[in-house]
Formats: C-alpha cells, sequence, structure tokens
C-alpha cells in the first residue's frame, strides 16, 4: 500500500507554492498601504511611534518573504537558523503593536468604521494571534510540513489592516471586520484547496490553523460588547483625550474633500 507521507520531491515542489503565497501576502501589504499613502490619507507626519510600528511590520514582512525564499531555494540551514530572530521579532511586534493601538486610542485616534471599544481588542488580539501561531511553528519547525502552514496562518492574523484599506469598510458597516476576515482567509483556504488537489486530503495544520483564526475573530466580538470590553476601553483612554470618545458610537465621517 502507498504511502501517505511526502516525498523529497513532493516537498522540494511545495516551497515554490509557500513562497508564492508569501509573495502574494507581501504584495497586498504593499498596496495596502501604498495606496493610502498615494491618496493622500497617511503621510510621514505621523508620531515616532506610528513611524515605529511601521518599521517593524514592514521590516517583518520583508523578512518573511527572505525566509520563504530561503526555503524555497534549498536554503535550510540558513532558514532555520533565522528563524529564532523571527521568533524574537515576533515578540516585538506584540510590544509596539499593542503600544501603538493605546496611543491611538489615547489620542482619540480610531478609524471610522470601527467601534472604539471593538478596534482595541481587534488590533490587541490580532497580533496575539500572530505570535502564537508563529512561536507554534517555531516549536515544530522540524515538523516541515506543520511548519510551513502554521506560519501562513500567523502571517493570516495580521492582514486585517492591509485589506482595512483595499476593501470599500464604510460600506460593510457594521460588517466591516467580519468583511476583513473573509477576505484574509483566503490564504489558509487556498493553501487547503492546494493540499487537497495535490494529495487528495487536507493538512491537519491548516484545520488547526482556520479554528484559531476563528476563535480569535469570535473572541473579538465576544470581548468588545461585554463588560470586560467596556473596562478594557476605559481603563486604557482614562485621563486622554481618549476618554471623550463614546466606546461604542461609530466615529464622525471624515469630511468630503
Amino acid at each position: 500500500m502507498a504511502s501517505i507521507a511526502p516525498t523529497r520531491a513532493a516537498l522540494r515542489d511545495d516551497r515554490g507554492f509557500f513562497f508564492a503565497l508569501a509573495a502574494a501576502m507581501a504584495i497586498i501589504n504593499v498596496l495596502g498601504f501604498g495606496t493610502q499613502y498615494v491618496m493622500g490619507r497617511s503621510s510621514f507626519g505621523a508620531p515616532p511611534l506610528v513611524h515605529l510600528h511601521a518599521l517593524v511590520f514592514m521590516g517583518w514582512i520583508g523578512f518573511f518573504v527572505f525566509q520563504t525564499w530561503l526555503a524555497a531555494s534549498g536554503q535550510v540551514r540558513r532558514h532555520r537558523r533565522l528563524g529564532w530572530l523571527g521568533a524574537g521579532w515576533a515578540a516585538l511586534m506584540v510590544v509596539v503593536g499593542v503600544s501603538t493601538t493605546v496611543a491611538m486610542m489615547r489620542a482619540g485616534h480610531v478609524p471610522f468604521f470601527f467601534l472604539p471599544a471593538y478596534f482595541i481588542v481587534m488590533n490587541t488580539l490580532a497580533v496575539l494571534t500572530f505570535a502564537v501561531l508563529l512561536w507554534w511553528a517555531v516549536a515544530w519547525r522540524r515538523r516541515t510540513e506543520w511548519h510551513r502552514r502554521l506560519v501562513i496562518c500567523a502571517m493570516t492574523a495580521i492582514m486585517g489592516p492591509a485589506f482595512g484599506r483595499l476593501l470599500p469598510a464604510p460600506l460593510m458597516i457594521p460588517f466591516t471586520a467580519w468583511g476583513m476576515f473573509a477576505a484574509m482567509m483566503l490564504f489558509p483556504i487556498v493553501g487547503a484547496f492546494y493540499d487537497w488537489r495535490r494529495r487528495g486530503r487536507v493538512h491537519p495544520a491548516w484545520l488547526a490553523g482556520a479554528w484559531v483564526l476563528v476563535g480569535m475573530q469570535a473572541m473579538m466580538d465576544v470581548i468588545a460588547i461585554t463588560p470586560a470590553g467596556a473596562a478594557i476601553y476605559r481603563a486604557v483612554v482614562a485621563g486622554s483625550p481618549g476618554a471623550a470618545v463614546a466606546p461604542y458610537e461609530y466615529p464622525p465621517f471624515p469630511p468630503m474633500a
């Protein structure tokens, strides 16, 4: 009876597919954030913390693509050595990501298509989910099939801001977050479909990652509308201009140009 274990040739062929997924994720981020700059909706006049956030997160995307390219080109030893840098980078992203969100909330700056109480929960859970999935992938780095898929799922968790800048987010109120989530999930869905077509079954890593991601999104809704979400919001904005922003009211739409 034939074994279901992948051959070395199949593993090598899969490397190109995972590199293509990584490149597609990077392109969407560049398009999302680049479009905002071209349209004049963002500038270099932002506070230093926002610049640090951009540097850390865009730097991660470059590192992510580079690591995937190393694996695809057969430079596995170098890929593994640099993997520990990625694990530390994820911790830095958690600190910078949460700090930037808190600073935005305290300044009263919230995208007008999100409820303020939802926004802080969403951003925090997204970056934490990213880190958990990435650290899981690093812990299982010798289980190559799991490792590759978990890394893609980890990256999926932080694709929301890019899609939020490409999708017509204001027109999706009050389902903006779920619309972004549906777009994000295209990546693990494509990966699962690839496995099914190539191997006749979906690798369990896709299913595990998908459950974590769905759980993340569901928790956003649950926490944000409960007293816990309101308490988190009040604690974050206490004593700041953001305290004047109602947690469960959409901020006003920006004036038309």
